[in-house]
């Protein structure tokens, strides 16, 4: 059985749209912290947040696990049900806008994380991403 590696993303704007930050957080399959990230991206709404943390997350199991990635099972928990909705094609993008983001998680699924599933959380179960971008959106990062 292949080892899965959980992505923890969550991405928030202040004002929707307003200040916007992202944050990623990265565990292996016990739960033991292997990558973090967190940014601000200026002003932005929060689906544009949120499919910001999900690129991130991917391009970051990308860097670190290069080619061996299509060989490995991920499981991608967002705080944003409508863009997991999106991405699992459940719904039509309304926002023209977010195609473009969209069409980039995509391609990034199909080259690398093949072996990706999508799953929506609350986000009391999106401490670690939540507390991420609080911090970057409060100055800490």
């Amino acid at each position: 059985m292949k080892e899965k590696i959980h992505i923890y993303t969550d991405g928030e704007s202040r004002g929707n749209p307003g200040p916007a930050a992202i944050g990623v957080y990265i565990t292996d399959a016990q739960d033991n912290m292997v990558q973090e990230a967190a940014e601000t991206i200026g002003n932005a709404t929060n689906d544009f947040a949120g499919y910001q943390a999900v690129l991130r997350g991917l391009q970051t199991v990308e860097e670190m696990y290069g080619e061996v990635a299509k060989d490995m099972e991920f499981e991608l928990y967002l705080s944003n049900e409508l863009i997991k909705q999106y991405l699992n094609n459940e719904q039509q993008i309304k926002d023209a806008s977010l195609v473009p983001q969209f069409i980039e998680v995509h391609n990034l699924r199909v080259a690398t994380v093949s072996h990706l599933t999508l799953t929506y959380v609350e986000k009391e179960q999106n401490v670690q991403a939540y507390r991420l971008v609080q911090e970057a959106l409060d100055g800490g990062k």
